[in-house]
């Protein structure tokens, strides 16, 4: 999948508020009530990081062994227990029971097709109790047609240590996909520097495809919203918010 050879730089370069506005929405919607929490494709494990402070019991699961290792790193500096598992989103049989999942960053948008995110959300109705929240994002259609092709984001750090390139583009082959060249740049000991990159994958879907699934993997009450959970979505919305119960 994404991000083994370069987790370390691009957890360090994610932005931090991001977070702390993902456990906020967590809270807004049923957080507080959840006892056991499974943050799925949790990455890092700060956003896992930041509710486990509130005394809950948070499992991370990633395909990623390298995230995986940064969270454990988290865990320990913030002084909580995680519980990290390595798993693929589309077969979470050695996991157990959760009263909340989470599943942010529009991780469900790297899958390959709606049948691999209708596979997911089966997969999470598995394993929620009755009654059970599950909240994920995904980028909108707007994103990926609009906002995304043509996109360059460039970043280089005070002390030319580090530098970061992102190029977005279409996908030509996929409706409603986008490519992202990523490339990171570190200053090496004798001043060249190590060049670091990888191509990622997008896609969303029309609303509707994504609601039809939910219904069909056993979902209810499914709330859609924008910002956070602060607006309704509309015509330009960017990222869609999602709020459902099994």
């Amino acid at each position: 999948m994404i991000y083994h050879t370069f987790a370390q730089l691009y957890d360090q370069l994610f932005d931090d508020e991001l977070y702390a506005k993902w456990a906020a929405y967590t809270r807004d919607n049923g957080g507080p009530a959840a006892h056991r929490i499974l943050d799925l494709a949790g990455g890092a494990g700060r956003l896992a990081v930041l509710l486990a402070k509130r005394g809950q019991d948070v499992t991370v699961a990633d395909f990623s062994a390298d995230m995986l290792s940064l969270a454990s790193q988290h865990a320990a500096a913030a002084g909580v227990n995680l519980t990290l598992v390595e798993a693929d989103m589309r077969n979470l049989a050695a996991l157990g029971q959760y009263d909340l999942v989470t599943c942010f960053a529009d991780s469900l948008c790297y899958l390959a097709g709606i049948d691999e995110v209708e596979t997911t959300f089966q997969q999470v109705a598995l394993h929620l109790r009755a009654g059970g929240r599950f909240l994920f994002d995904m980028i909108t259609p707007y994103q990926t047609d609009v906002v995304y092709p043509g996109y360059m984001y460039n970043y280089e750090d005070d002390d030319h240590q580090r530098a970061f390139l992102w190029q977005s583009y279409g996908d030509d082959d996929v409706a409603h996909g986008v490519i992202h060249d990523l490339a990171f740049f570190n200053r090496l000991a004798d001043g060249h520097y190590e060049r670091i990159g990888e191509t990622h994958f997008e896609r969303s879907y029309p609303l509707k495809a994504i609601e039809t699934a939910l219904t069909r993997s056993g979902f209810t009450n499914v709330e859609v919203t924008a910002d956070f959970g602060a607006a309704a979505p509309d015509e330009q919305t960017t990222r869609w918010f999602f709020s459902c119960r099994k």
